[in-house]
């Protein structure tokens, strides 16, 4: 086997990359049906790629819950969470995110209070659906708030752990053919937490945090019923 060059590098991941998003943006908006069995060959030839960047791009997604691994049998595409799994989803979040926010206010820096600033602005400025395509912007200032805390935390573990839960993707899927339905809510919410983080309140940050998954925890329960 010829090993791969440096030069090529770039060019496969920008592939899989391409790759990844096309599939995030049909698993997101229902082009496969939940436990539709996904076929590695088949996808390579409607995106007209080898199969190495689909099988690239799926492992990727795995980690997001969005599709699931079954031994022999290749990936398909993961449920819907019901009511109860988002609520055992949100109370993890729970476990984690506030201590991320406490972390992270107590070692604020001026460039991480000014991203987190940046990424409310984007929040506000971004379409809100209903395909994800007209949405995604939304979705990734989302992320990235949470992202830059759980990275400010300063604790590599409860990073990993943060990435691992894949979150803020389960919930925006509930979005799928409504556009986001709580985009004034989780604004405010945000804004709440950047707050603390401007009075370099640690406490303030942890609690508000707490408030603002309270929220989406609610919200999202109610949107599970509405998809039901």
């Amino acid at each position: 086997m010829v090993p791969e060059t440096v030069a090529s590098r770039p060019v496969r991941q920008v592939l899989t990359d391409h790759v990844h998003d096309k599939l995030l943006e049909l698993l997101m908006d229902g082009r496969y049906e939940p436990n539709e069995a996904l076929s590695i060959d088949g996808i390579a030839r409607e995106l007209d790629v080898s199969a190495t960047p689909v099988r690239e791009a799926l492992a990727r997604l795995e980690v997001t819950g969005l599709v699931i691994r079954v031994a022999l049998r290749g990936y398909r595409v993961a449920p819907l969470l019901s009511t109860a799994e988002l609520a055992e989803l949100m109370d993890a979040r729970l476990t984690i995110e506030p201590v991320n926010a406490l972390r992270a206010c107590e070692r604020a820096t001026p460039e991480l209070i000014e991203a987190l600033d940046h990424s409310i602005a984007e929040l506000r400025a971004a379409p809100r659906g209903p395909e994800f395509a007209t949405y995604r912007d939304y979705w990734q200032a989302d992320m990235r708030f949470h992202e830059l805390i759980a990275e400010g935390a300063g604790n590599r573990f409860l990073l990993m752990a943060h990435n691992c839960l894949g979150g803020s993707v389960q919930r925006f899927r509930l979005f799928t053919g409504l556009g986001v339905t709580d985009a004034e809510y989780a604004i405010a919410e945000h804004t709440t937490i950047l707050a603390a983080f401007r009075a370099q309140s640690p406490e303030q940050a942890r609690q508000a945090m707490i408030n603002h998954l309270h929220g989406v925890k609610n919200r999202g329960a109610k949107d599970v019923v509405d998809h039901g």
